[in-house]
């Protein structure tokens, strides 16, 4: 059972009725003492509250309503009903512990993915109390997690999550420092989810120039501006009926990010050039590796932001954090060098697989998969020892220091760029500014290589 509670009748109506033809049974009420006694009387799964219930607009009976539902009954869902105007009073409600808010005017669609999401992810939690973390193999055997590597137990209990949210249109930030593989998690999160097999679009907001966010994100028509010579898409729209991956949100202007929330708060936007508003219909996953929390608080992120893109939070942890992940992974980052080069089979000696787990990795999985790569390209050795690494990292041994470059035709352009861009990224840890700056580059320019040569990031 839903419980509506709202002192206006047509409100309460619309949504009793919405909800019926979507197979919920809805009782409505008028006042928070109604409400209270209701809720004594009858088991409820989700409770949907105004927060004013008198002349007064000021939010201050939603939220001891709130507080008092939350004492009561812990478990219960609450979805607040607010004004667009006042989402600084839904942020609040939020912090008092509500699951979600919708703002007035809604649309249908809106209140309905609403619902479902937080009923899914009330589902996904009652499952998981008082589980065991699973084995990887049971793992694999429920879920697609095909490209991630390791079987360590703080790996599986974020495989566990991603797992049991994946069903659900949640809205997850994915955090963990640079190099952690947010990315992988997000193309997990859809591959599990019911919109497989529709589009998943990613998008580096770090790359894109602020004034280029309206028509990258939202699309232009023809002669919006001086270059627009034909309609484009944008990315949101490319990413209907399926997941749009925000990476990089940290790095969001404070213009881009009300163009932002505006969007992921009524799943509609306005094509640039054009004044017709349009419906999008997608799940949104985003990534940082930037602590938002204290960013909020020195003002430069928007609190009402990060509560839209923050419904589940999954964190990655670092690789000082699962060691014993790093023989696996160093696997797999030898057999996919192989594969790229053209190269036969490559491994480790047991002295260097203990070299590997026993240093610090501040650029995570990243970091590790450049150093692999480098030490194969450095060496050409089919068996990596310690001193393949470490005369690597000097900056190798093969050539004499009068000549840095490689023999001519042994690496074309493209080759050396790559391993170029491969190396920086080593060198730098995989802080992405850096590596443009010391190649030379924009953010953007060094995203579009990293793209061209399938450089993971």
């Amino acid at each position: 059972m839903i419980l509506l509670i709202d002192d206006e009748p047509s409100v309460t109506a619309s949504l009793a009725l919405l909800l019926k033809q979507a197979g919920h049974r809805a009782t409505a009420v008028a006042t928070p003492d109604a409400a209270l006694d209701a809720l004594a009387r009858e088991r409820c799964d989700l409770v949907i509250q105004d927060m004013n219930f008198s002349r007064r607009t000021s939010g201050d009976e939603g939220m001891a309503l709130l507080g008092q539902i939350r004492t009561r009954h812990p478990d219960l869902p609450v979805i607040l009903i607010t004004a667009w105007g006042s989402i600084d009073l839904a942020v609040r409600g939020m912090k008092a512990g509500a699951s979600d808010f919708i703002t007035k005017p809604w649309s249908n669609q809106q209140v309905m993915q609403t619902v479902h999401t937080v009923l899914g992810i009330e589902q996904a939690r009652a499952a998981g109390r008082g589980d065991d973390v699973p084995t990887r193999e049971a793992l694999d055997e429920r879920y697609d997690f095909g490209r991630i590597v390791g079987q360590s137990l703080a790996l599986r209990r974020v495989l566990q999550l991603v797992g049991r949210v994946a069903a659900t249109d949640a809205s997850v930030l994915v955090t963990g420092e640079s190099g952690t593989g947010k990315e992988l998690i997000a193309e997990a999160l859809h591959a599990n989810s019911r919109r497989a097999g529709r589009p998943f679009v990613k998008v580096n907001l770090g790359g894109i120039a602020a004034s280029l966010f309206e028509s990258e994100m939202f699309g232009h028509v023809r002669g919006a501006f001086t270059d627009a010579r034909t309609d484009r898409k944008g990315r949101f729209e490319l990413a209907h009926t399926g997941t749009i991956f925000l990476d990089e949100i940290g790095d969001l202007d404070a213009a881009s990010q009300v163009k932002m929330l505006r969007v992921l708060q009524d799943r509609t936007f306005e094509v640039l050039g054009s004044s017709v508003r349009r419906e999008v219909d997608v799940r949104v996953v985003s990534a940082t590796n930037r602590p938002l929390a204290e960013i909020v608080a020195h003002g430069a992120f928007r609190e009402d932001l990060l509560y839209r893109i923050n419904l589940i939070g999954v964190h990655l942890p670092p690789l000082r954090e699962r060691r014993d992940d790093i023989p696996r992974l160093t696997a797999s980052i030898l057999q996919g060098v192989a594969q790229v080069y053209g190269l036969g089979p490559l491994t480790l000696t047991d002295a260097a697989r203990r070299w590997l787990q026993a240093q610090p990795w501040p650029g995570n999985i990243r970091q590790l998969r450049q150093t692999v790569e480098r030490a194969v390209l450095v060496s050409g050795s089919p068996v990596l020892d310690v001193d393949e690494f470490t005369k690597s990292q000097e900056g190798g041994h093969a050539r004499p220091p009068s000549d840095p470059l490689p023999p001519v035709g042994t690496m074309t352009v493209d080759e050396m760029e790559r391993a170029m861009i491969v190396k920086a990224l080593g060198h730098c840890g995989g802080n992405m500014s850096r590596v443009a700056e010391v190649l030379g580059l924009s953010r953007a320019a060094l995203y579009r290589r990293l793209e061209k040569y399938g450089i993971d990031v």
